[in-house]
Protein backbone atom coordinates (compact mmCIF):
# COMPACT_ATOMS: atom_id res chain seq x y z
CA UNK A 1 0.00 0.00 0.00
CA UNK A 2 1.67 3.13 -1.03
CA UNK A 3 0.98 6.74 0.37
CA UNK A 4 -0.37 8.30 -3.25
CA UNK A 5 -3.26 5.97 -2.84
CA UNK A 6 -6.80 7.55 -3.32
CA UNK A 7 -8.74 8.95 -0.41
CA UNK A 8 -12.10 7.51 -1.95
CA UNK A 9 -14.65 6.23 0.50
CA UNK A 10 -14.14 2.20 0.85
CA UNK A 11 -16.64 0.08 -0.22
CA UNK A 12 -19.30 -1.89 0.95
CA UNK A 13 -17.20 -4.94 0.54
CA UNK A 14 -14.38 -3.76 2.54
CA UNK A 15 -16.37 -2.48 5.36
CA UNK A 16 -17.52 -6.41 5.63
CA UNK A 17 -14.91 -6.99 8.12
CA UNK A 18 -15.44 -3.64 10.25
CA UNK A 19 -18.60 -5.75 11.51
CA UNK A 20 -20.32 -4.52 14.52
CA UNK A 21 -17.60 -2.37 15.94
CA UNK A 22 -17.94 0.85 17.40
CA UNK A 23 -19.92 2.70 20.69
CA UNK A 24 -23.49 1.62 21.54
CA UNK A 25 -24.58 5.35 21.28
CA UNK A 26 -26.80 7.95 18.71
CA UNK A 27 -25.75 9.69 15.76
CA UNK A 28 -26.15 11.94 12.97
CA UNK A 29 -25.07 13.85 10.16
CA UNK A 30 -27.44 13.07 6.71
CA UNK A 31 -29.12 16.09 5.54
CA UNK A 32 -28.96 20.00 5.39
CA UNK A 33 -27.29 21.51 2.37
CA UNK A 34 -26.71 25.48 3.71
CA UNK A 35 -22.86 25.54 3.71
CA UNK A 36 -20.50 27.97 5.59
CA UNK A 37 -17.26 29.20 4.38
CA UNK A 38 -14.09 28.91 5.56
CA UNK A 39 -11.09 30.77 4.77
CA UNK A 40 -8.20 29.52 6.28
CA UNK A 41 -8.57 31.17 10.00
CA UNK A 42 -12.38 31.24 10.45
CA UNK A 43 -15.31 30.69 8.75
CA UNK A 44 -18.24 33.09 8.38
CA UNK A 45 -21.22 32.01 10.42
CA UNK A 46 -23.89 32.35 8.34
CA UNK A 47 -26.93 30.50 8.53
CA UNK A 48 -25.82 29.06 11.58
CA UNK A 49 -29.60 28.35 12.63
CA UNK A 50 -30.43 26.52 9.69
CA UNK A 51 -27.71 23.74 10.43
CA UNK A 52 -25.39 24.96 8.20
CA UNK A 53 -22.09 22.66 7.01
CA UNK A 54 -18.62 23.97 7.68
CA UNK A 55 -16.32 23.85 4.71
CA UNK A 56 -13.50 20.98 5.61
CA UNK A 57 -10.78 21.44 3.76
CA UNK A 58 -8.45 24.65 4.58
CA UNK A 59 -5.13 25.51 5.85
CA UNK A 60 -5.86 24.65 9.27
CA UNK A 61 -8.41 22.21 10.84
CA UNK A 62 -12.06 23.49 11.54
CA UNK A 63 -13.30 23.39 15.39
CA UNK A 64 -10.13 25.83 16.17
CA UNK A 65 -10.92 29.20 15.32
CA UNK A 66 -14.61 28.40 14.17
CA UNK A 67 -17.03 29.73 16.20
CA UNK A 68 -17.83 27.16 19.10
CA UNK A 69 -20.76 25.08 18.86
CA UNK A 70 -22.77 24.02 21.18
CA UNK A 71 -21.94 20.17 21.77
CA UNK A 72 -19.25 18.06 22.12
CA UNK A 73 -18.04 14.27 21.62
CA UNK A 74 -14.38 13.72 22.17
CA UNK A 75 -12.72 10.46 22.06
CA UNK A 76 -8.71 9.49 22.47
CA UNK A 77 -7.39 6.37 20.71
CA UNK A 78 -5.05 3.80 21.49
CA UNK A 79 -3.36 2.30 18.20
CA UNK A 80 -3.48 -1.54 18.01
CA UNK A 81 -2.57 -2.64 14.68
CA UNK A 82 1.63 -2.21 14.53
CA UNK A 83 1.29 -2.05 10.32
CA UNK A 84 1.87 1.60 9.34
CA UNK A 85 0.52 1.08 5.65
CA UNK A 86 -2.62 -0.53 7.71
CA UNK A 87 -3.13 2.73 9.73
CA UNK A 88 -2.05 5.43 7.16
CA UNK A 89 -5.26 3.29 4.64
CA UNK A 90 -6.98 4.21 8.40
CA UNK A 91 -6.59 7.96 8.18
CA UNK A 92 -7.77 8.25 4.46
CA UNK A 93 -10.55 6.45 5.05
CA UNK A 94 -11.36 8.45 8.21
CA UNK A 95 -11.18 11.55 6.34
CA UNK A 96 -12.84 10.77 3.26
CA UNK A 97 -15.85 9.65 6.17
CA UNK A 98 -15.19 12.93 7.75
CA UNK A 99 -15.65 14.78 4.67
CA UNK A 100 -19.22 13.34 3.96
CA UNK A 101 -20.50 14.20 7.89
CA UNK A 102 -19.12 17.32 7.72
CA UNK A 103 -20.94 17.83 4.50
CA UNK A 104 -24.19 16.08 5.37
CA UNK A 105 -23.95 13.26 3.91
CA UNK A 106 -23.91 9.45 5.23
CA UNK A 107 -20.92 7.28 5.40
CA UNK A 108 -19.75 5.43 2.05
CA UNK A 109 -22.98 4.60 0.12
CA UNK A 110 -25.33 4.95 3.30
CA UNK A 111 -27.48 3.51 5.78
CA UNK A 112 -29.46 0.93 3.54
CA UNK A 113 -29.93 -0.18 0.18
CA UNK A 114 -26.92 -2.26 0.05
CA UNK A 115 -25.99 -5.80 0.75
CA UNK A 116 -28.38 -7.68 2.77
CA UNK A 117 -25.56 -9.81 3.91
CA UNK A 118 -22.91 -6.84 4.68
CA UNK A 119 -23.36 -4.13 7.74
CA UNK A 120 -24.42 -1.10 6.25
CA UNK A 121 -21.82 1.76 5.37
CA UNK A 122 -23.44 4.34 7.88
CA UNK A 123 -24.96 3.09 10.98
CA UNK A 124 -28.13 5.03 9.86
CA UNK A 125 -29.10 7.65 12.99
CA UNK A 126 -28.64 10.61 10.95
CA UNK A 127 -30.59 10.22 8.60
CA UNK A 128 -32.50 13.56 8.16
CA UNK A 129 -30.89 15.72 10.28
CA UNK A 130 -28.90 18.85 9.14
CA UNK A 131 -25.47 19.04 9.57
CA UNK A 132 -25.54 21.02 12.26
CA UNK A 133 -22.19 22.83 12.05
CA UNK A 134 -20.06 19.52 12.69
CA UNK A 135 -16.73 20.07 12.62
CA UNK A 136 -13.92 16.92 13.35
CA UNK A 137 -10.65 17.49 14.61
CA UNK A 138 -7.46 15.29 14.71
CA UNK A 139 -4.72 15.20 17.14
CA UNK A 140 -1.67 12.74 17.59
CA UNK A 141 -0.65 12.13 21.22
CA UNK A 142 2.97 11.51 22.52
CA UNK A 143 2.30 7.88 22.68
CA UNK A 144 1.84 7.67 18.81
CA UNK A 145 5.52 8.77 17.78
CA UNK A 146 6.69 5.51 19.78
CA UNK A 147 4.83 4.27 17.00
CA UNK A 148 5.76 3.29 13.09
CA UNK A 149 9.11 4.56 13.81
CA UNK A 150 7.84 8.14 14.05
CA UNK A 151 10.29 8.97 17.09
CA UNK A 152 12.63 11.59 15.15
CA UNK A 153 9.65 13.11 14.18
CA UNK A 154 8.08 14.17 17.39
CA UNK A 155 7.56 18.18 17.66
CA UNK A 156 9.64 19.59 20.50
CA UNK A 157 6.36 21.49 21.46
CA UNK A 158 5.04 17.86 21.94
CA UNK A 159 5.95 17.25 25.60
CA UNK A 160 4.95 15.63 28.04
CA UNK A 161 2.67 17.54 30.83
CA UNK A 162 4.18 17.47 34.21
CA UNK A 163 1.82 17.16 37.50
CA UNK A 164 0.67 20.19 38.45
CA UNK A 165 0.14 20.71 42.18
CA UNK A 166 -3.66 19.19 42.94
CA UNK A 167 -3.73 17.06 40.01
CA UNK A 168 -5.57 13.37 40.60
CA UNK A 169 -5.71 12.12 37.51
CA UNK A 170 -7.13 8.55 36.36
CA UNK A 171 -5.09 6.87 33.79
CA UNK A 172 -8.73 5.69 32.43
CA UNK A 173 -9.25 9.07 31.36
CA UNK A 174 -5.68 10.34 30.25
CA UNK A 175 -3.65 10.03 27.39
CA UNK A 176 -4.11 8.47 24.04
CA UNK A 177 -2.40 7.87 20.48
CA UNK A 178 -4.59 10.06 19.32
CA UNK A 179 -7.55 12.01 19.62
CA UNK A 180 -10.74 13.42 17.66
CA UNK A 181 -12.63 16.25 18.91
CA UNK A 182 -16.05 16.57 17.40
CA UNK A 183 -18.45 19.57 18.00
CA UNK A 184 -21.60 20.18 16.61
CA UNK A 185 -24.69 21.92 17.45
CA UNK A 186 -27.22 18.76 17.35
CA UNK A 187 -25.31 16.15 19.93
CA UNK A 188 -26.46 13.25 17.52
CA UNK A 189 -24.41 14.47 15.26
CA UNK A 190 -21.40 14.66 17.14
CA UNK A 191 -22.01 11.64 18.67
CA UNK A 192 -23.08 10.13 15.59
CA UNK A 193 -19.35 10.78 13.45
CA UNK A 194 -17.34 9.10 16.65
CA UNK A 195 -19.22 6.66 16.48
CA UNK A 196 -19.00 5.84 12.60
CA UNK A 197 -14.87 7.14 13.09
CA UNK A 198 -14.57 4.09 15.85
CA UNK A 199 -16.26 1.69 13.59
CA UNK A 200 -14.50 2.23 10.27
CA UNK A 201 -11.06 1.99 13.19
CA UNK A 202 -11.96 -1.41 14.25
CA UNK A 203 -8.79 -3.65 14.36
CA UNK A 204 -6.32 -0.63 14.08
CA UNK A 205 -7.35 1.74 16.93
CA UNK A 206 -9.86 0.97 19.88
CA UNK A 207 -11.42 4.17 22.15
CA UNK A 208 -9.11 4.73 25.05
CA UNK A 209 -11.54 7.59 26.54
CA UNK A 210 -14.22 9.53 25.62
CA UNK A 211 -16.17 12.72 26.69
CA UNK A 212 -19.37 14.39 26.10
CA UNK A 213 -19.74 18.18 26.13
CA UNK A 214 -22.64 20.44 26.41
CA UNK A 215 -23.05 24.33 26.91
CA UNK A 216 -19.99 26.02 25.69
CA UNK A 217 -18.14 27.55 27.80
CA UNK A 218 -15.73 30.03 25.54
CA UNK A 219 -16.10 31.69 22.48
CA UNK A 220 -14.80 32.46 19.51
CA UNK A 221 -17.39 34.73 18.59
CA UNK A 222 -16.73 38.44 20.14
CA UNK A 223 -19.82 39.88 19.39
CA UNK A 224 -21.18 36.76 21.14
CA UNK A 225 -22.99 36.42 24.02
CA UNK A 226 -20.28 35.07 26.55
CA UNK A 227 -21.12 31.60 28.12
CA UNK A 228 -21.53 30.52 31.64
CA UNK A 229 -19.48 27.77 33.31
CA UNK A 230 -21.50 25.60 35.69
CA UNK A 231 -20.35 27.48 38.59
CA UNK A 232 -22.70 30.27 37.09
CA UNK A 233 -19.99 33.01 35.89
CA UNK A 234 -18.94 34.21 32.55
CA UNK A 235 -16.10 32.40 31.02
CA UNK A 236 -13.77 33.28 28.03
CA UNK A 237 -14.32 36.98 28.12
CA UNK A 238 -10.82 37.84 26.12
CA UNK A 239 -10.42 34.34 24.32
CA UNK A 240 -9.00 34.42 21.33
CA UNK A 241 -11.76 35.27 18.18
CA UNK A 242 -11.58 33.49 15.36
CA UNK A 243 -11.78 36.53 13.32
CA UNK A 244 -8.22 38.06 15.06
CA UNK A 245 -5.35 36.65 12.53
CA UNK A 246 -2.66 38.59 14.70
CA UNK A 247 -3.40 36.67 17.73
CA UNK A 248 -3.89 33.35 15.86
CA UNK A 249 -0.68 33.88 14.15
CA UNK A 250 1.16 34.84 17.27
CA UNK A 251 -0.56 32.58 19.77
CA UNK A 252 -2.43 29.21 17.93
CA UNK A 253 -0.91 28.50 14.90
CA UNK A 254 2.49 26.20 14.45
CA UNK A 255 4.93 27.96 12.39
CA UNK A 256 7.05 24.45 12.01
CA UNK A 257 10.01 25.81 12.90
CA UNK A 258 10.53 22.37 15.14
CA UNK A 259 8.37 20.35 12.84
CA UNK A 260 7.90 21.12 9.65
CA UNK A 261 4.77 18.51 9.14
CA UNK A 262 2.92 20.79 11.78
CA UNK A 263 3.18 24.04 10.25
CA UNK A 264 -0.64 25.62 9.97
CA UNK A 265 -1.49 23.42 13.04
CA UNK A 266 -1.20 23.77 16.78
CA UNK A 267 -1.01 22.05 20.13
CA UNK A 268 -4.05 21.01 22.10
CA UNK A 269 -4.45 20.21 26.00
CA UNK A 270 -7.38 18.32 27.23
CA UNK A 271 -8.61 18.75 31.08
CA UNK A 272 -11.16 17.00 32.87
CA UNK A 273 -11.92 19.18 35.48
CA UNK A 274 -14.15 17.99 38.06
CA UNK A 275 -16.06 20.96 40.08
CA UNK A 276 -16.95 19.98 43.68
CA UNK A 277 -20.40 21.58 42.98
CA UNK A 278 -22.05 20.86 46.35
CA UNK A 279 -19.34 22.75 48.09
CA UNK A 280 -19.51 25.97 45.59
CA UNK A 281 -23.38 25.95 46.29
CA UNK A 282 -22.67 26.31 49.37
CA UNK A 283 -20.37 29.31 48.85
CA UNK A 284 -21.24 32.74 49.76
CA UNK A 285 -21.56 35.19 47.04
CA UNK A 286 -18.99 37.12 48.14
CA UNK A 287 -16.61 34.51 48.46
CA UNK A 288 -17.74 33.51 44.87
CA UNK A 289 -16.64 36.86 43.08
CA UNK A 290 -13.54 36.99 45.15
CA UNK A 291 -12.47 33.66 43.54
CA UNK A 292 -12.48 34.80 40.36
CA UNK A 293 -11.88 38.31 40.32
CA UNK A 294 -15.74 39.28 38.57
CA UNK A 295 -18.86 40.05 39.59
CA UNK A 296 -21.50 36.83 39.34
CA UNK A 297 -24.08 39.26 36.80
CA UNK A 298 -22.52 41.62 34.77
CA UNK A 299 -18.90 39.47 34.53
CA UNK A 300 -17.18 42.83 35.10
CA UNK A 301 -13.66 43.23 36.68
CA UNK A 302 -13.34 44.14 40.55
CA UNK A 303 -13.91 47.74 40.56
CA UNK A 304 -15.25 47.64 36.75
CA UNK A 305 -19.10 48.15 35.39
CA UNK A 306 -18.82 46.08 32.38
CA UNK A 307 -17.48 42.73 30.94
CA UNK A 308 -15.27 43.99 28.52
CA UNK A 309 -13.79 46.38 30.47
CA UNK A 310 -9.79 46.39 30.91
CA UNK A 311 -9.02 44.66 34.51
CA UNK A 312 -6.85 46.08 37.19
CA UNK A 313 -5.54 43.40 38.62
CA UNK A 314 -4.58 45.20 41.42
CA UNK A 315 -7.89 45.72 43.10
CA UNK A 316 -8.02 41.59 43.24
CA UNK A 317 -7.02 39.32 45.54
CA UNK A 318 -4.02 37.94 45.26
CA UNK A 319 -5.20 34.69 44.75
CA UNK A 320 -8.17 35.45 42.50
CA UNK A 321 -8.55 32.92 39.12
CA UNK A 322 -8.65 35.90 37.10
CA UNK A 323 -5.75 37.99 38.21
CA UNK A 324 -3.58 34.72 37.86
CA UNK A 325 -4.63 33.57 34.45
CA UNK A 326 -4.20 36.69 32.96
CA UNK A 327 -1.45 37.00 30.56
CA UNK A 328 -0.30 40.39 32.04
CA UNK A 329 0.74 37.99 34.83
CA UNK A 330 2.23 35.18 32.64
CA UNK A 331 4.66 36.80 30.43
CA UNK A 332 1.96 37.24 28.00
CA UNK A 333 1.06 33.27 27.63
CA UNK A 334 -2.27 33.08 25.69
CA UNK A 335 -4.41 30.38 24.78
CA UNK A 336 -7.03 29.76 22.92
CA UNK A 337 -10.10 27.71 24.91
CA UNK A 338 -13.19 26.07 23.61
CA UNK A 339 -13.96 23.65 26.75
CA UNK A 340 -17.99 22.43 27.37
CA UNK A 341 -19.58 21.68 30.79
CA UNK A 342 -20.18 17.44 31.60
CA UNK A 343 -22.68 16.28 34.03
CA UNK A 344 -21.60 12.20 34.37
CA UNK A 345 -24.29 10.96 36.83
CA UNK A 346 -23.29 10.98 40.39
CA UNK A 347 -20.42 9.76 42.31
CA UNK A 348 -22.21 7.40 44.02
CA UNK A 349 -22.09 9.43 47.13
CA UNK A 350 -25.05 11.19 46.00
CA UNK A 351 -22.70 14.09 44.36
CA UNK A 352 -22.90 15.26 40.98
CA UNK A 353 -20.02 14.33 38.78
CA UNK A 354 -19.75 17.38 37.22
CA UNK A 355 -17.51 20.32 35.91
CA UNK A 356 -15.19 21.51 32.66
CA UNK A 357 -13.94 19.92 29.84
CA UNK A 358 -11.20 22.00 29.12
CA UNK A 359 -10.07 22.21 25.61
CA UNK A 360 -7.18 24.77 25.05
CA UNK A 361 -5.14 25.09 21.41
CA UNK A 362 -1.43 26.91 21.95
CA UNK A 363 1.48 27.10 19.77
CA UNK A 364 3.73 25.93 22.17
CA UNK A 365 2.36 24.01 25.29
CA UNK A 366 5.56 24.99 27.19
CA UNK A 367 4.98 28.26 26.65
CA UNK A 368 1.20 27.66 26.92
CA UNK A 369 0.01 25.81 29.15
CA UNK A 370 2.33 24.62 31.14
CA UNK A 371 3.54 28.51 32.09
CA UNK A 372 -0.53 29.30 32.84
CA UNK A 373 -1.53 25.86 35.27
CA UNK A 374 2.11 26.48 36.96
CA UNK A 375 1.13 29.86 38.28
CA UNK A 376 -2.45 29.17 39.03
CA UNK A 377 -0.92 26.48 42.23
CA UNK A 378 -2.34 29.36 44.31
CA UNK A 379 -5.49 30.20 42.23
CA UNK A 380 -8.50 29.83 45.38
CA UNK A 381 -10.33 28.03 42.72
CA UNK A 382 -8.30 24.92 43.20
CA UNK A 383 -10.13 24.66 46.49
CA UNK A 384 -13.57 24.19 44.16
CA UNK A 385 -12.29 22.18 41.27
CA UNK A 386 -9.66 19.10 40.53
CA UNK A 387 -7.93 18.02 37.48
CA UNK A 388 -8.48 14.61 36.85
CA UNK A 389 -8.04 13.68 33.19
CA UNK A 390 -5.48 14.97 31.02
CA UNK A 391 -3.66 14.45 27.16
CA UNK A 392 -1.76 16.26 25.20
CA UNK A 393 -1.74 16.29 21.57
CA UNK A 394 -0.22 17.61 18.38
CA UNK A 395 -3.13 18.94 16.17
CA UNK A 396 -1.90 18.75 12.05
CA UNK A 397 -2.93 21.57 9.14
CA UNK A 398 -6.30 21.55 7.61
CA UNK A 399 -7.04 19.02 4.76
CA UNK A 400 -6.13 21.05 2.02
CA UNK A 401 -8.52 19.60 -0.85
CA UNK A 402 -10.38 16.49 -1.75
CA UNK A 403 -7.04 14.71 -2.10
CA UNK A 404 -5.23 15.29 0.86
CA UNK A 405 -6.00 13.34 3.94
CA UNK A 406 -5.52 13.60 7.92
CA UNK A 407 -1.93 13.28 8.92
CA UNK A 408 -0.33 13.20 5.58
CA UNK A 409 2.27 15.91 5.74
CA UNK A 410 3.56 13.16 8.80
CA UNK A 411 2.90 10.09 6.51
CA UNK A 412 3.66 10.77 3.06
CA UNK A 413 6.72 9.51 1.76
CA UNK A 414 7.25 12.43 0.25
CA UNK A 415 6.79 14.82 3.22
Amino acid sequence: MTDTENTTAPSRRALIGWGGAGLALGAAAAGGTVAMTRTGDDITPTAADAGAAVEFHGTHQAGIATPVQDRLHFAAFDVTTDDRAEFVQMLKDWTAAARRMTAGKAVGEGAYGGLAEAPPDDTGEALGLKPSRLTLTIGFGPSLFTKFDLAGRRPEALVDLPQFAGDNLDKNRSGGDLCIQACADDPQVAVHAIRNLARIGFGKVVIRWSQLGFGKTSSTTPDAQTPRNLMGFKDGTRNIAGTETDRLKKFVWADGKDADWMAGGSYLVARRIRMHIETWDRTSLQEQEDVFGRDKGEGAPVGKAKERDKPFLPAMKPDAHVRLAHPDSNGGATILRRGYSFTDGTDGLGRLDAGLFFLAYQKDVREGFIRIQRHLSTDALNEYIQHVGSAVFAVPPGVRDQDDWWGSTLFSKEA
